[in-house]
């Protein structure tokens, strides 16, 4: 078994998140992979719906929420992703959130994946909206701010750990670990104007 990152809190239930097993379910992916996704426009209008494995595949633009946890000592909540993710898997995230399901309203679906990945339910900020797109992914994403100090559960099992950064340190503590670019990219503007 490998030992946590300094400072890592990892989850009930499972083994420290160094080692690649411990929080790797195949059902998982295969139940996300079948999952329907809206496919959309930069403007956000509906193109078409596909599998989930479909728009991975194709890299095609689908939306996402993104929504940045900050405690009341201006702490960001950041978190490890699991294994078993079919993006990004055990990189570390700035934003709770995911792909919103079909004909879901943005702030309903940021409220469901806030639930889902964080345990928890906060009034949502709408910070920015906007694109982003690379070699592995293609989203429109709209980000949000929900203030909280947890305690923070991670019931669907997509999180397997946690750290609370200060505001103004998070940025630099990501780019100095495997991280997700795309939350980086979204988050990182509203954050670095944030007045901590």
């Amino acid at each position: 078994m490998t030992a946590p990152e300094p400072g890592q809190r990892p989850v009930a239930g499972r083994r420290p998140t160094g080692d690649a097993t411990a929080d790797c379910d195949p059902r998982h992916a295969a139940a996300a992979a079948g999952e329907s996704v809206e496919v959309v426009d930069v403007d956000g209008t509906v193109q078409r719906v596909v599998t989930r494995a479909q728009m991975r595949s194709g890299r095609l633009r689908h939306r996402c929420t993104y929504i940045v946890v900050v405690d009341r000592q201006d702490r960001v909540v950041v978190h490890r992703r699991a294994a078993w993710k079919d993006v990004w898997p055990s990189r570390w995230d700035l934003a709770f959130g995911g792909v919103a399901g079909v004909g879901e309203a943005w702030e309903t679906a940021a409220t469901r994946e806030l639930a889902e990945e964080a345990g928890v339910e906060a009034p949502l900020e709408v910070l920015i909206q906007d694109s982003y797109d690379d070699h592995e992914v293609s989203v429109l994403g709209r980000v949000y701010l929900a203030r909280h100090d947890g305690p923070f559960t991670f019931p669907d099992g997509e999180v397997v750990a946690s750290e609370r950064i200060p505001g103004p340190d998070v940025l630099a503590w990501l780019k100095a670990r495997s991280h997700c670019p795309d939350s980086v990219a979204l988050v990182g503007d509203a954050l670095a104007v944030h007045p901590w």
